[in-house]
């Protein structure tokens, strides 16, 4: 096992890994720049079989201890009473159902994307913008999701670790280690490159479904270690995802709670994908012996909203 970084090598990659000023002052893409009509040519080259695959849990209102908040689903009008009933003359005209839908998304369990006003460090927002213009009144005044509004539209990559390590998924606090990424490009005969959808495979959804839900917050969860930012930066990779929240804890790290969000977000400017379902694009990627492929991202234009639940689609 590599010599991990300690907590003071990784708030040094608050400089090292900085991206601010790296696209101009008024930037609010961060590594969405990444992206360009060059690289998403190359991710349409790769859908070949007009095959697709879903890379987002169900939205549901079950409760569970990894739920933070459930989602608000209530139907407006329903198909309820529509039959002809001679009583009461014949149906309406106009017979629908409506529904009303709210969701807290930050959190474990819906899959989503967070814009670069998610998460701030010492009082500061990518590109050196202050926290203050995230407000209670106002939402993301600045590096909204409105600004991705054209979606996003790249090659994506999974890289299959517990795959890697011949397990079924990795344990909670058991995390992914830049040295796994390497290997498991190895193993899969692909390469990382600029303006890439890396998506990282846990078996942290899996686990959930054979063993049931637990309580990530205090029971822990696993991710990628902060080992790993390096390694985005230097491949230049538009976003990150995984089948957790990205949330993995570091022991003994009492000045960051979530290394991989708060350098990422913050320094980088890197968009990343929480709690994406990847065991049936792993599948598929096994399958065909490919671990390449087109993936669309595409969030609600929601105004002055730090994300959105989004639904991925690889397409083979």
């Amino acid at each position: 096992m590599a010599n991990l970084p300690t907590q003071e090598d990784v708030l040094e990659y608050f400089t090292s890994l900085s991206n601010w000023g790296r696209w101009g002052d008024e930037d609010e893409l961060g590594t969405i720049n990444h992206i360009t009509p060059q690289t998403r040519l190359r991710a349409a080259g790769l859908a070949s079989e007009g095959v697709t695959v879903t890379c987002s849990r169900t939205l549901s209102n079950a409760t569970g201890p990894d739920v933070t908040a459930q989602p608000l689903h209530y139907m407006v009008e329903s198909g309820e009473g529509y039959a002809h009933d001679e009583k009461v003359g014949p149906p309406r005209a106009s017979q629908t159902a409506t529904d009303f839908f709210g969701v807290q998304f930050h959190g474990h369990t819906v899959t989503h994307i967070d814009s670069l006003s998610h998460f701030f460090f010492n009082g500061q927002m990518y590109n050196g913008r202050p926290s203050s213009l995230v407000s209670t009144r106002y939402g993301a005044t600045k590096e909204s999701v409105e600004v991705i509004q054209g979606g996003i539209l790249a090659r994506g990559v999974l890289l299959d670790i517990p795959r890697l390590r011949g397990v079924d998924w990795l344990e909670p606090g058991d995390g992914v280690l830049r040295e796994d990424l390497e290997a498991a490009e190895a193993a899969q005969g692909v390469h990382v490159e600029p303006g890439d959808v890396l998506l990282v495979r846990t078996g942290q959804l899996r686990r959930r479904a054979e063993l049931g839900a637990w309580n990530i917050t205090t029971e822990g969860g696993t991710g990628t270690h902060a080992d790993c930012l390096p390694f985005y930066q230097e491949r230049s990779i538009a976003v990150l995802g995984s089948d957790t929240g990205n949330s993995l804890v570091h022991p003994g790290f009492d000045k960051l709670a979530n290394p991989t969000h708060q350098v990422g977000i913050v320094a980088m400017g890197l968009w990343i994908l929480d709690n994406a379902d990847l065991e049936g694009l792993a599948e598929a990627c096994a399958q065909r012996g490919r671990w390449k492929f087109m993936i669309t991202i595409n969030p609600l234009r929601i105004e002055g909203a730090t994300g959105s639940p989004v639904n991925p689609i690889a397409v083979f």
